[in-house]
């Protein structure tokens, strides 16, 4: 396939500057950029899959430049119903940090280079910016933006002027990669197509040049019907450990949740979030096709995205884990202590001495203490696959599991 064509084919075309996609096949000039700001310490898998867009402009010749947005991310990325809450400095600086590795490892080719907005930002003076930038762009112009009608329509929360004038920060960020590197074509999700093309405007006028944007559509969970993103409440991290915000999601729930999508969104979600080709994702999908009940479609989606993300090695053994915890012929009681040990690197763990309401409660399985104990009293808890009826002291290495997919590891 032609660049052009592994777009369209999976699913990475929204609005665009671009009229033909195959003049993206000649381009001469192929390095592209394309920007996240720190206003978590993970990406998300909504991220993600506009990382998974910029590796596929990578694999036909396209050079890469990744932004983390430090100024950017001071002011925050107007949402569409309210003002954000200002990160602090060093909370920026903290996110930046595992922002920046995270892509660096995702997107894990030579040549790829990591620019921060806040190196070209944190030394021009203000007077500077109105005169270059603020100068070329009209009140009509910014107010048309949809974001900014539904913040200062009727019943509007209204729009701080920080966050008005992020799309002017933004588009300053085309302009200096244009001059800095003689990037012309930003990448990014469909949502920020609008700040995107403020770029294209300060390219034009100041530059007397052209530039384009290229956008994928936004990802929708199919259950939800929400798109995958922290400010939609459903977020799933790319981090797999808690580093310091409590935005991770484990590498055993990210393998399951991309286990439990429903057949209908499995295919388009091969395309996005591997990097298996045509010919795989058709013998795939033929197979499952055949045995719908096997889940073999599910199982290679799980198991290609959580390699991406967490590497061949937390793949393979978490498909393993997955295997022995759902098989109808696991014997919880057959596990040595050793081999629950092993567990407890992808699980979450309790201490032994703890009691199990405590346990259950603490550690996710339980919303409360009160839920903890009608679990139990329901026959919804057992311990190493015996259940249980009262709240008891945890005193050895052992399985608890919750209904048909919630484990904790006492150790």
């Amino acid at each position: 396939m032609k660049l052009s064509e592994e777009l369209i084919y999976r699913g990475f075309k929204a609005e665009t500057t671009i009229e033909n996609p195959e003049d993206l096949d000649n381009r001469t000039s192929k390095k592209f950029y394309w920007g996240a700001d720190p206003s978590a310490d993970s990406l998300t898998i909504g991220n993600l899959a506009a990382l998974m867009m910029c590796a596929c402009f990578v694999r036909h010749g396209y050079q890469p430049y990744l932004l983390v947005g430090g100024a950017t991310g001071q002011i925050g990325d107007p949402k569409e119903n309210g003002e954000r809450e200002l990160k602090s400095l060093e909370e920026v600086e903290h996110n930046k940090r595992y922002i920046k590795e995270q892509i660096e490892r995702i997107i894990d080719f030579d040549g790829v280079t990591v620019v921060d907005n806040l190196d070209w930002f944190k030394d021009m003076k203000y007077l500077d910016f109105l005169r270059e930038v603020g100068k070329v762009f009209s009140m009509t112009q910014l107010l048309d933006r949809q974001f900014v009608q539904n913040r200062i329509g009727e019943g509007g929360s209204g729009i701080s002027y920080a966050e008005f004038s992020y799309t002017l920060i933004q588009g300053y960020d085309f302009l200096h990669l244009f001059r800095e590197y003689g990037i012309d074509l930003q990448l990014c999700g469909a949502d920020q197509y609008g700040n995107c093309t403020s770029g294209i405007h300060l390219i034009k006028r100041l530059e007397d040049a052209k530039a384009d944007v290229w956008s994928t559509p936004l990802i929708i969970d199919p259950v939800s019907g929400k798109k995958f993103g922290k400010s939609e409440g459903n977020a799933v991290w790319l981090a797999a450990e808690d580093n310091g915000e409590g935005n991770y999601t484990s590498i055993f729930d990210f393998y399951q949740f991309w286990l439990n999508q429903p057949d209908e969104a499995v295919e388009n979600l091969l395309k996005i979030y591997t990097f298996y080709d045509k010919e795989a994702i058709d013998s795939i999908m033929a197979q499952h096709s055949e045995a719908p009940e096997k889940r073999i479609a599910q199982k290679a989606l799980a198991h290609g995205v959580t390699e991406i993300v967490h590497g061949h090695e937390n793949a393979e053994a978490i498909e393993n884990l997955t295997e022995m915890l759902f098989s109808r012929d696991t014997n919880f009681a057959e596990f040595s202590e050793d081999e629950i040990m092993e567990f407890a690197k992808f699980l979450p763990t309790t201490k032994k001495g703890s009691m199990l309401v405590d346990a259950l409660s603490e550690n996710g399985l339980a919303e409360s203490k009160k839920k903890a104990r009608e679990y139990i009293s329901q026959g919804a808890i057992t311990i190493n696959g015996v259940k249980v009826k009262d709240d008891i002291e945890l005193k050895q290495v052992a399985i608890i599991k919750k209904g048909k997919n919630k484990f904790l590891v006492v150790k």
